[in-house]
């Protein structure tokens, strides 16, 4: 009798021992993620991106579920994804800092200012190239030799975006100081700026698509090359920023955003019909002007220029710090430039 109730009490230590072990009670799930111990807390991410042409991989990405739908596949659980639109890459900087925000897409410029001022970040993907330009209406402004060490005033987003920063370069390129200008500038959003230079109210207009493909339509303005060529659309434009939270300590959350954002991509490019018919609706334009507007436009997850871009800004003193490398600015799965 004594026997068997000992082994009965030692049958039931080992059982408890074991649930323990794995994470069967409070005690022993402390280490284990969400997505693997079974808790009925789905796991959740907090992106943030901005108005406009450039974002079009985003709305696929939101359309579609990608992210979700990765997420699901690797894990075998769900994930919630909250997306919000933000006016400026300052709001979203100051999102991911307060830890409101895990992933944000911005102009590279501001990206690489928010690495450098460490908010918490650093850069996980490109998402697209677009074309930049600045307008004029004035017949005596044809080149950047025309504005240095004038008046007129231009109309640009705002100071620090990728718009002033591609005036800079332009500035530099052609042998002028690459804040020369900085006085000139009227921080304008885009819609604003361009009925500004059309009403007369601004003699220039930097800007990016689709904007700088209505303004070329308009006979009345014609364009200052040289800022063209500071910044191709080759070159990245809009790039995905995610905490470095996110990046260490959700690794399957990180892979899943960066595989939801390189399938959109690829839709994208595959399905320029189908996608300028879904993003129509969110830019106020016809599905065939959307159609022609992206189709001008490059969308790849590999960076290009962008440690060229954090180097010139280092040296011109539109940032403090300087990066030694690429590495510098972001995360390991990121290829370019």
């Amino acid at each position: 009798m004594k026997k068997n109730l000992l082994k009965t009490i030692i049958t039931f230590g080992t059982a408890l021992s074991l649930c323990a072990c794995t994470g069967n009670t409070g005690a022993g799930t402390t280490d284990v993620p969400a997505a693997q111990s079974g808790s009925s807390s789905p796991a959740e991410i907090n992106i943030a991106y901005q108005y406009g042409l450039a974002y079009a991989p985003l709305i696929v990405c939101k359309e579609k579920g990608l992210i979700e739908e990765a997420y699901k596949a690797a894990t075998g659980s769900e994930v919630t994804v909250t997306w919000t639109q933000m006016s400026s890459g300052a709001d979203i900087n100051t999102g991911i800092a307060a830890g409101s925000l895990d992933v944000g897409f911005m102009g590279v410029a501001p990206a690489i200012s928010g690495v450098a001022k460490n908010v918490g970040y650093r850069i996980f993907t490109n998402l697209s190239g677009q074309e930049h330009g600045m307008m004029t209406s004035s017949a005596d402004i044809n080149s950047i030799a025309d504005l240095a060490g004038s008046n007129e005033q231009i109309a640009l987003v705002n100071i620090g975006s990728i718009q002033h920063i591609i005036l800079g370069k332009a500035l530099a390129d052609n042998g002028y100081d690459a804040h020369l200008l900085d006085a000139n500038i009227v921080a304008m959003k885009h819609p604003d700026g361009m009925a500004a230079l059309e009403s007369g109210n601004v003699s220039c207009h930097l800007t990016s698509s689709p904007y700088i493909f209505k303004e070329h339509e308009n006979t009345a303005l014609h364009e200052i090359k040289e800022v063209n060529a500071a910044w191709p659309v080759e070159n990245s434009f809009i790039v995905g920023v995610a905490s470095t939270d996110l990046h260490d300590s959700q690794p399957e959350l990180y892979k899943a955003l960066c595989s939801g954002i390189s399938s959109s991509i690829d839709f994208l490019n595959s399905n320029f019909d189908e996608v300028a018919a879904m993003t129509s609706e969110y830019d106020g334009n016809t599905p065939e002007a959307e159609l022609e507007y992206l189709k001008k436009g490059v969308y790849t997850v590999d960076t290009k220029e962008i440690f060229t871009l954090a180097t010139f800004m280092s040296e011109n003193g539109f940032i403090e710090t300087s990066f030694s490398s690429y590495s510098d600015l972001v995360f390991d799965n990121v290829k370019g430039n």
